[in-house]
Order: C-alpha cells, then sequence, then structure tokens
C-alpha cells in the first residue's frame, strides 16, 4: 500500500502507553496526543493518558467495529492508544491492515514482555512468548518443554490458576509459577509459587503468567518430533500409526502457514501433528463419522492444536466451501477414485498430495495413478519384536503403499 497524494502523512499515531501513564510517554507521543483532534483507545488508557482536549471514543466491541470510524477522519490528526508495543499481540497489526504504512507512525513503550522478562532476569530470546488473551487455552500445550520458560498474556484474574491446574494434571506440579500484576504502574505486584501449591488469590485481571518448567519427569513432556506415540491418541483403531505418520508427513512437505486437508481423518492424529509443526499451520479434519470427528476434538486439545478445524461430514461431498489447501493427505477412502479425482482438484499448484492405502484394491489405484502420472509409489513396512512363547519373534505389521506427488500447474487426474 502507498500513501494517496490528498493525504498529508503520518495523520494517524499509533501510541503504546504502560500502566504509568502519560508521564512515561517520550515527548514525540505527547505531542501527538496534545495536537489530536480525535483519540480512540480502552476505557484504561484513555484515563491513563488523560487529561485529554481531543474528542476521544473507547474501543467497541468488537474493535474492529471502529474502523469505519477511524478512516472515516483520513488525513485529521488522530490517535490511536494501546498497551505498549502495538505491534506484539496488539493492534497494530489490524490497523495497518486499513492505514497505508506511509500514513501512519507508531511510538510503541515496552511490552508486558520486556517489562516482564526485565522483572525476572530472563533473557528474552530464551522464553516462548505467547498470548492465551481471546486465544484457545490448550495453545500452551506445546510450549511445555523441559526447562523452558515461558511468558504468556492472561485472558483474565482466572488464566494463572487454570495454567497451574493444567501443570498438575501433566505430573509438572514442581514448575515454578510467577504472576505478574499490572506491570510498570503502581499498582504492580510479582507472587510466585509452585504449581502444586498454588494458592493465590484475588488476581489482578490485567495478569502476565511466567513459568519456569521443571525438567523432570522427562516422560510427562510431550516430543516436539513427528510421530508421537500411539499412546497420546485416544482411537478407536483407525489410526495412522506412529512410523507411518512420521513419513506420511515428511512425504507432505509442510511449509510455514500451509493448510492441510486430512481426508478420512480417523483420529485426526496427521492434522494434529501438522499443527504442532508450527502455531502458524492450518488444518482441516474431514470425517465421516461423528463418534471419530468428536474424538479428533479431544485429540487436538490434549495435544496442543484445539486451532484444528474438523469438518464432519463424507467426502468428496464434505469439500464444498472448504479453503483451497496447499497439501492433502488421504488416510480414508483411497480405493475412491471419484474421492481422489476431486480432491487432487481442489490442491492448490505446487502443492503435496499423499495418500497411503492398505486394501489391494485401493493399491491397484495408486499404481495406476503412478503409472499416468509420476510421483513416488513407496512401499512402507514396519516390524516389530513381540514375545513368542519364552521368546521374541518378528511380527508384522499390514504394509503400507503410499503414493506422493508435486502437483504441477495445469496437471489433471
Amino acid at each position: 500500500m502507498t500513501s494517496s497524494p490528498d493525504v498529508a502523512a503520518p495523520w494517524l499515531a499509533l501510541i503504546g502507553i504502560g500502566e504509568d501513564g502519560a508521564p512515561s510517554l517520550i515527548p514525540a507521543a505527547r505531542e501527538k496526543l496534545a495536537q489530536a483532534s480525535f483519540v480512540i483507545g480502552g476505557a484504561r488508557h484513555l484515563k491513563l493518558a488523560g487529561p485529554l482536549k481531543a474528542q476521544t471514543m473507547a474501543w467497541p466491541s468488537p474493535i474492529e467495529a471502529a474502523l469505519p470510524e477511524i478512516l472515516s477522519r483520513r488525513g485529521q490528526r488522530i490517535c490511536v492508544l494501546a498497551s505498549g508495543d502495538p505491534f506484539f499481540y496488539g493492534v497494530g497489526a489490524l490497523l495497518s491492515a486499513h492505514v497505508p504504512r506511509g500514513e501512519m507512525i507508531c511510538l510503541p513503550a515496552p511490552s508486558s514482555f520486556s517489562l516482564a522478562a526485565a522483572r525476572l532476569a530472563w533473557s528474552l530470546q530464551d522464553c516462548a512468548l505467547l498470548s492465551l488473551h481471546g486465544r484457545d487455552f490448550e495453545r500452551i500445550i506445546p510450549a511445555l518443554q523441559p526447562g523452558a520458560k515461558i511468558l504468556c498474556l492472561s485472558w483474565d484474574g482466572s488464566t494463572p490458576a487454570k495454567i497451574a491446574a493444567l501443570l498438575r494434571e501433566r505430573g509438572l506440579g514442581r514448575s515454578m509459577i510467577h504472576v505478574l500484576e499490572a506491570l510498570g504502574g503502581p499498582r504492580e505486584k510479582i507472587r510466585a509459587v509452585e504449581a502444586d501449591q498454588f494458592d493465590l488469590v484475588d488476581i489482578d485481571p490485567l495478569n502476565l503468567v511466567a513459568v519456569e518448567l521443571t525438567s523432570e519427569p522427562r516422560e510427562n513432556f510431550i516430543p516436539i518430533s513427528n510421530g508421537l506415540d500411539d499412546s497420546l491418541f485416544e482411537h478407536d483403531g483407525q489410526l495412522t500409526k506412529r512410523e507411518i505418520r512420521a513419513a506420511s508427513l515428511s512425504a507432505l512437505a509442510p511449509r510455514r502457514g500451509d493448510l492441510l486437508w486430512d481426508v478420512g481423518s480417523g483420529s485426526g492424529s496427521v492434522a494434529i501433528e501438522w499443527l504442532r509443526l508450527d502455531p502458524a499451520n492450518r488444518a482441516i479434519a474431514i470425517e465421516a463419522h461423528a463418534e471419530r470427528a468428536a474424538r479428533i476434538g479431544r485429540n487436538a486439545k490434549t495435544l496442543g492444536a484445539p486451532q484444528i478445524k474438523i469438518v464432519e461430514g463424507k467426502a468428496p461431498a464434505a469439500f464444498d466451501g472448504l479453503p483451497r489447501p496447499h497439501a492433502i493427505f488421504v488416510g480414508g477412502g483411497s480405493s475412491d477414485p471419484n474421492l481422489l479425482d476431486e480432491a487432487f482438484a481442489a490442491l492448490e499448484p505446487g502443492g503435496r498430495f499423499v495418500v497411503n492405502a492398505v486394501t489391494l484394491e485401493a493399491e491397484a489405484e495408486l499404481l495406476a495413478r503412478f503409472q499416468a502420472m509420476g510421483g513416488e509409489l513407496t512401499r512402507l513396512s514396519v516390524t516389530r519384536a513381540e514375545k513368542l512363547g519364552g521368546f521374541f519373534g518378528w511380527r508384522p505389521s499390514m504394509p503400507i503403499t503410499q503414493w506422493a506427488i508435486t502437483k504441477v500447474e495445469g496437471m489433471a487426474t
């Protein structure tokens, strides 16, 4: 986006303010506020910045409803107040999507993350930085790793107790929880307690939780690798097994922010591990059976991928209206040529198409497509040592035939 010639730039000042209020603002920010004809921000922000001579407006709900009011004043001297750094889990991204960069100036204050790191003497670059404000609580689960330090913006005063309960449930009760309330202002308070002993009350809704994870016992932490242990998933037997799942995810070749369709998702294992690779990744689990669809949701929450989208319906009819994916995994229905045709047609050019087959009929379908279209055809088999009388012997699992192909522009089935 570029500035229009009829507007003097910048006309919109995005000002970060802390709990210590107007006295801590840099001179440039104070000057912008003094010159403003209109100031918008949270009720708390407006009070902290006051007294103000300009016309003011508190953020409505949803916050996007304020955009017409702001944009209608384009070219006037407008100030938007936000907490700390507006471009760190703040309103900056929303505004920059509608106001050209050259028409806006941002004057940030220290973020809550920076203040918390300073108070605790933690190196900010070594911390996992999360926000649970307006986001699913289970997003914290992938960050629970041995010895990790987590800085987490709370939803409200109940969040610290929820985090403590989660840690206790996972056998991590010896982890230390720091609750930092109203950072940077006169009401600032910092308290610390082990999760097992958590008893803090009257917590300010404006708080940040810092967690120091214990390093033991290691078996209570979910690995960050592909191919999680099958026992971590609730399932009815419809589960892509660990070794096959790891190979399938590798064949899908995920990139950051990619959207996956997991067709015939079963327990949701492939989609869930896809989401755990990066917080920007997206996945849609398509499952015809209601019980399995509900089970996918439970698995996703338990393993820290609550952002999964679950579509209950039979493919390919269930594809209608879904956004085009960058990758498709077909784990169920691989013998249905119509399903495979429609799925491949929906795939973005350059995307990866990976199909696993167990039956001879499905294998024949994949062989025919491999001969006609190319790609890679792979036989995957796993053999495990199991008890055989007083000895051990090798017991093979059913082999999997996997066809994987990258869609080229103009390629059709």
